[in-house]
C-alpha cells in the first residue's frame, strides 16, 4: 500500500480528514422564536390583566375613600351601606368572612391532609387509580351546587349528629364552612400528595433501613422533606376559602354580624358583592363605590396571603439532586 493510501485512512490524508465542526452561529429555528413570543405574549397577558383589575378596584375606592374615612371604613363595627342614616364599618363582614374561612379550614386541613398521605405512602398503584381522579372530580363540582348541598343536606343533618350543640339555624357560619371544607379538601389533598410522591424514595428507604415504621416515615421524614409544598397547599385553599361566594350566599346568611360562632348567620365580603352589585344601583354613587371598596379589601387580603405562601414555600424548600 502506497503512503499516499496510508493517508487516506488516518486523519492527515485528504480521503480520511474528519469534517471540522463549524463554529458559525446556528441557523435560526423559527419554530422556538414563535413559541418563545407566544408565551411571552400570555405571561405580558397575565400582567395587563391583572393591573386592569387593580385600576378598575382603584379609582372607584379612592372616590369612596373621598367620603368615608378609611378608619371608620377599616374598624367601624356597624355595617348597613344601603341603609338610612348609612354605616360603613367593614370589620362585622370581615370577620363573617374570616370566620367561614376558618370553620372551612378546620374542616379541610385534616381530611386533606390524611387524604394526601394515604395516596403517597398506603395506597397501592390499583387504589391510587381510582382515589385521586374521584378526589379531583369533586374540584370541578359547581359551587353553587355545594352551596344548594350545604343548605338542604347539612344544616338539617347538623342539629341531630351534635345535640349538645345551641340550635343550628339553616344560615350559619358554621354550616358554610363545612361546605367550604368539602369544597377545598381536594386542592390541599392533590398538591399535599404530589409535593410527597416528589420526596426521593432513598430517604424512605433509610427510614425503613433503621427500622422505622410506615407510619413514622409519612409523619417524620416525607411529611417534613414536602413541607414547602403542603404549605402552599394550605394557602392556595385558604385563599380559596376567602374568595368564595355562592357556598356563603346560600348557606352563611345575610347578617352582618361580628363574631366567630359557628352557629350565628354571618354575612360576607363576597356575599355583599354578590347580593349588592346589581343593576338597580346607580353609577358614581357611594353604595355603588362601596362594592369597589370591599372588592379591593378582598383583593389585598388575598395579596398577603399568596406573598405570604410565596415566602414559606422559599423558607422552607427542599432541593434534592
Amino acid at each position: 500500500m502506497a503512503t499516499g493510501d496510508i493517508r487516506a485512512f488516518g486523519t492527515g490524508g485528504p480521503a480520511g480528514r474528519r469534517p471540522v465542526p463549524s463554529l458559525e452561529a446556528p441557523s435560526p429555528r423559527y419554530g422556538e422564536k414563535a413559541i418563545r413570543g407566544l408565551l411571552a405574549l400570555c405571561a405580558l397577558l397575565s400582567v395587563l390583566t391583572t393591573t386592569a383589575i387593580v385600576v378598575s378596584l382603584l379609582l372607584p375606592t379612592l372616590d369612596f375613600l373621598a367620603e368615608v374615612p378609611i378608619g371608620e371604613f377599616l374598624f367601624g363595627t356597624t355595617w348597613a351601606p344601603t341603609f338610612t342614616p348609612a354605616d360603613f364599618g367593614v370589620l362585622p363582614i370581615l370577620v363573617g368572612t374570616l370566620s367561614t374561612s376558618l370553620w372551612g379550614m378546620l374542616v379541610a386541613v385534616p381530611i386533606g391532609l390524611a387524604s394526601a398521605i394515604f395516596l403517597s405512602e398506603y395506597a397501592s398503584p390499583r387504589t391510587r387509580k381510582v382515589i385521586k381522579p374521584v378526589l379531583e372530580v369533586l374540584a370541578g363540582i359547581p359551587t353553587v351546587a355545594i352551596g344548594i348541598f350545604g343548605l338542604i343536606f347539612l344544616s338539617p343533618l347538623i342539629e341531630p349528629i351534635l345535640p349538645f350543640m345551641v340550635k343550628v339555624p339553616p344560615f350559619s357560619a358554621g354550616i358554610a364552612g363545612i361546605a367550604i371544607g368539602l369544597m377545598i379538601v381536594p386542592i390541599i389533598a392533590s398538591i399535599s400528595d404530589d409535593s410527597m410522591r416528589s420526596v426521593p424514595q432513598g430517604l424512605r428507604e433509610a427510614a425503613y433501613g433503621l427500622g422505622a415504621t410506615r407510619m413514622k416515615v409519612a409523619t417524620r421524614v416525607v411529611f417534613p422533606a414536602a413541607i414547602s409544598g403542603i404549605i402552599a397547599s394550605l394557602v392556595l385553599a385558604g385563599s380559596r376559602a376567602v374568595g368564595e361566594t355562592m357556598i356563603v350566599l346560600l348557606v352563611a346568611g345575610a347578617s352582618p354580624n361580628l363574631t366567630f360562632d359557628p352557629g350565628s348567620s354571618v354575612q360576607t365580603m363576597t356575599a355583599f358583592i354578590g347580593t349588592t352589585a346589581t343593576g338597580d344601583i346607580s353609577t358614581g354613587t357611594i353604595t355603588y363605590d362601596t362594592i369597589f371598596a370591599v372588592g379591593a379589601l378582598l383583593f389585598a387580603i388575598t395579596l398577603v396571603l399568596n406573598l405570604f405562601a410565596i415566602r414559606m414555600v422559599r423558607k422552607y424548600r427542599e432541593v434534592y439532586e
